[in-house]
């Protein structure tokens, strides 16, 4: 039987650089009110959102990826030629094919990079930079870029009370490549299937097309179901990450949980009793939950507002639709 050749490639990866971008159109609580029978005070003492960013015609899934990802690029210190593979992680950009990752290869100038889209939710991020920690090891790409956008405004049904004002759209980019010590750490990551209806779309899109409904499909959940997973089933897979980098919440510098509810960021930071020092990512009050582009949007402003620094060490996780989650511990760029 023939020997197999494997790949070599680095040691270790790591993030080096990030990068964002949010929409012109920034939309206040009072927006929302327009639709729904809440208060604003509702809104905030339930999510903690006072306002949201929604893109318009031209601030496309694709145009908003390009804005991030030339961000991370520049600051990552490479060249766009030098990306081996692209992974965007979305569910919002509606052509079954071809994924808009090609699209996004080719318009920032790589040579003809892998290219591919992901479906993984709120947790899309975080299955993308595994892929990607493992493309650079394995050695199929030297740098891989990952992107998370949304446009969930096209998603969102205005008249659902519970879901109305969650939502946002935005990118956020990363450059993962080589590294000389280790700098993404193992990830701990999942599936619940047998949730899959707590967050959901609202219908096929067949039966859009068929007409066997008229109103365009939006996502929705269940809102209390979701917030007690959330708080108590993610509180546990962030502390199997912590275990499996072999540090403690006390070698934490921030935490960057996926940007849902401000209630349910709280109540993750009280249960795996983070010590004060540690900085926590609350980006969900002015951006909302921008679904993949979430993790990365926070990681880039807690780094360009001084919050955090390059070299902290952070826990990162997404949880969301399917129900699926991942976490891990990473060095900031």
């Amino acid at each position: 039987m023939a020997k197999i050749k494997t790949g070599r490639g680095a040691q270790y990866a790591r993030i080096l650089g990030v990068g964002g971008y949010r929409p012109t159109r920034v939309v206040p609580n009072e927006v929302i009110l327009e639709t729904i029978d809440s208060s604003d005070e509702w809104i905030r003492s339930r999510s903690g959102i006072a306002t949201r960013h929604w893109a318009n015609d031209q601030e496309t899934v694709t145009e908003m990826s390009l804005e991030a990802s030339g961000k991370a690029i520049a600051d990552a210190g490479i060249t766009p030629e030098q990306i081996g593979a692209v992974v965007v992680s979305t569910v919002s950009h509606f052509k079954q094919t071809p994924a808009v990752a090609t699209e996004i290869a080719d318009r920032i100038g790589t040579r003809k990079a892998a290219a591919f889209d992901i479906s993984a939710g709120c947790a899309g991020f975080g299955y993308g930079l595994t892929l990607a920690r493992g493309m650079v090891v394995d050695g199929s790409a030297e740098y891989v870029l990952v992107i998370g956008v949304e446009r969930l405004s096209d998603l969102t049904d205005l008249t659902d009370r519970a879901t109305a004002f969650l939502f946002g759209d935005g990118a956020g980019a990363v450059v993962v490549g080589p590294s000389a010590e280790p700098a993404i750490g193992p990830t701990v990551w999942g599936s619940e299937g047998d949730k899959s209806e707590t967050i959901k779309q609202t219908v096929p899109w067949t039966d859009y097309r068929d007409g066997t409904v008229e109103k365009f499909p939006a996502i929705t959940q269940e809102g209390q179901a979701v917030f007690r997973w959330a708080v108590f089933e993610m509180a546990k897979v962030a502390q199997q990450a912590l275990d499996a980098a072999g540090i403690s919440a006390d070698d934490l510098d921030v935490f960057i949980p996926h940007q849902a509810n401000m209630r349910i960021i709280d109540s993750m930071v009280k249960t795996l009793k983070l010590p004060e020092h540690v900085t926590v990512a609350r980006d969900v009050e002015t951006t909302g939950n921008t679904s993949a582009a979430s993790i990365p949007l926070a990681m880039e402003r807690l780094l360009a507002t001084g919050e955090a620094k390059s070299g902290d060490t952070a826990l990162v996780i997404g949880f969301g639709a399917g129900l699926v989650y991942a976490a891990t511990v990473v060095t900031l760029p």
